[in-house]
């Protein structure tokens, strides 16, 4: 399995738009999210076994949260044409056996992910109310392999500081996972092998 880290993108960015489908073809944008207390943008896709790995707490994440008025939204950004397990097709299927109640969308063109600068799967990105990014990388220090319980220690730490009114702790760790699988032609150039 071949790691790629995340970019971390600078703290303080506002969330770039988007404007996505789903599976079924309703669109769903930052927009939609309007209101919520924080916003998670999740890079994701169905094959990765880092995805695979984390898939139970991501559901719980989301089941923990939306409560609470924070919104997350799952997008996969990968080259469907030369991984089609990873297209919409498969998308619905697969956001039904992992128990996501969160809109999980299809980046074809792959400029949401380049806006981003996402990098790999699972790739996590947590905006405050304001839509400005308060924390980007790993989940947990949990990686398929190496032992550690999949917990969300990371991410769910950096949501209950963004809840509770403090500052979320700068020191963070990248996340680890798939290189997001670029189109001939259309890797950006943030990304380095």
């Amino acid at each position: 399995m071949a790691k790629t880290a995340s970019t971390m993108l600078p703290l303080g960015t506002p969330a770039p738009s988007f404007r996505l489908p789903d599976p079924e073809g309703t669109f769903v944008s930052l927009a939609d999210f309007a209101g919520r207390r924080a916003l998670v943008v999740m890079f994701l896709c169905n094959h990765c076994p880092y995805v695979k790995h984390v898939q139970a707490e991501l559901a719980r994440l989301a089941r923990d949260y939306t409560p609470r008025g924070v919104g997350l939204v799952g997008i996969s950004a990968n080259d469907a044409t030369k991984y089609p397990e990873d297209g919409p097709a498969r998308m619905a299927e697969e956001a039904n056996a992992a128990g996501y109640n969160f809109p999980y969308l299809y980046d074809e063109s792959q400029r949401v992910a380049q806006a981003y600068q996402a990098a790999c799967t699972p790739d996590f990105f947590l905006f405050d109310q304001g839509r400005r990014l308060v924390y980007r990388g790993q989940l947990d220090a949990s990686r398929p392999g190496n032992g550690l319980p999949v917990t969300g220690q990371d991410l769910r730490a950096a949501l209950e500081a963004l809840l509770a009114g403090r500052a979320v702790l700068a020191n963070q760790s990248p996340s680890l996972g798939c290189n997001i699988k670029w189109r001939p032609g259309n890797e950006p150039d943030y990304f380095t092998h």
